[in-house]
């Protein structure tokens, strides 16, 4: 089983191909990791076709593509997203998605509760509670710091934007990495007990900062 995993739902651009072999578990065979928030267009397709070459695999190899739903702001999530669906139609492949916040908790690898945290812009942040890196208490959520519940630790980029009221340090890993999305995805389609998989739709949890346009307004004759 062959998963390409990536996620473009925060300022990281993030792809990585792993293997599921029977006795090893999930092997990496290429990763690529950039952080720009402006260009994930420019950084994708380029990032899975460097993983690919450096596996000497080509797309018809894959028996499934892995990718990161979010929440995230509407651009960058949308780059990964129809990625996906595109690649998956066209190889005639299944496409899984999973929720950005559970590939940040797996990578910790904890064991104990803790909350996720990343970036929602607006002063706000993408927030999730775990019991474990392998079990999510709650929904995301978004909302201001002050709303991500006390006394636990938290991690991701979004804690480290503010310390003052999440905590001054311990939030590594800041950003999600495909490595971690592969692993979650391999071991969930080998039947372990894991966050589950989802349909590869967006998870945005607020409106797009764009809006349409307004209907024009009248003006009265002077």
């Amino acid at each position: 089983m062959l998963v390409l995993a990536f996620d473009t739902a925060t300022a990281a651009v993030t792809v990585a191909l792993y293997e599921w072999i029977p006795g090893e578990g999930a092997v990496p065979r290429g990763t690529a990791e950039a952080v720009d928030r402006r260009r994930h267009t420019e950084l994708l397709t380029p990032s899975i076709a460097q993983v690919m070459a450096e596996a000497g695999a080509v797309p018809e190899d894959l028996s499934a593509i892995a990718v990161g739903v979010g929440p995230g702001p509407y651009t960058g999530l949308r780059v990964g997203l129809v990625t996906a669906r595109a690649m998956g139609e066209a190889l005639s492949v299944p496409v899984h998605g999973v929720c950005t916040l559970d590939i940040i908790a797996w990578a910790t690898g904890r064991d104990e509760p803790f909350v996720v945290a990343t970036d929602a812009r607006r002063k706000e942040v993408y927030w999730a509670r775990y019991d474990s890196a392998r079990a999510r208490a709650t929904e995301p959520a978004v909302g201001p710091p002050s709303d991500v519940p006390e006394g636990l630790p938290v991690v991701g980029e979004g804690a480290a934007l503010y310390p003052d009221v999440l905590g001054e340090s311990g939030h590594e890993p800041l950003l999600p990495s495909a490595g971690a999305l592969a692993e979650l995805t391999v071991a969930r389609l080998a039947g372990l007990k894991v966050p589950e998989l989802l349909p590869p739709e967006p998870l945005y949890l607020r409106r797009p900062d764009a809006k349409e346009p307004g209907p024009r307004k009248k003006v009265t004759p002077a």
